[in-house]
């Protein structure tokens, strides 16, 4: 397997098999399918044009399996997004993802990210994979200062678990 920076011809691909897998990830996680991205391409070009913002994609025997959307800000992080194609999850594609990401970036002293606090499977990841720590729990009573104000209406963000990992 390998990790490499996007390329524009494969753009596409990359933002249907992100949703893909956030979409299934909310199914799994009780959300009905209505068929509309969980994650919509506007937040996903919001990551991908911030200041600082490196987009990934892994390859296995030739084909995209996955990906990372980081925002390197000198020696703070943050891990926008990341996927693991749906049907090859579980194979230690996602953790391969993020342990060459923090390889590539010994500058970073802390990387923060994010979660829908019905994602078990990502929670797990971030804690018990990736050493990551829970450090606050935003919801419509404690709402994410950098969030718009409506994020919490629409249910797959009405709490979101932040995580810290400090190098």
């Amino acid at each position: 397997m390998i990790l490499t920076t996007i390329c524009s011809e494969d753009m596409v691909q990359y933002k249907l098999d992100m949703q893909e897998a956030f979409r299934l990830g909310a199914v799994e996680g009780g959300f009905p399918d209505d068929g509309e991205p969980i994650l919509p391409e506007s937040h996903i070009d919001r990551s991908l044009n911030a200041p600082g913002a490196i987009a990934y994609k892994a390859i296995l025997d030739g084909e995209m399996v996955g990906g990372a959307i980081v925002v390197i800000e000198a020696d703070h992080a943050h891990l926008d997004l990341l996927y693991v194609k749906h049907g090859i999850q579980s194979k230690g594609v996602g953790k391969f993802i993020w342990f060459e990401i923090e390889k590539r970036h010994p500058e970073v002293k802390v990387w923060e990210t994010c979660t829908p606090y019905f994602e078990k499977r990502n929670i797990h990841f971030y804690v018990n994979v990736c050493g990551f720590h829970i450090t606050e729990f935003f919801n419509a009573r404690h709402p994410d200062p950098n969030c718009p104000e409506d994020t919490y209406e629409d249910g797959y963000f009405e709490g979101m678990f932040q995580f810290q990992k400090r190098m």
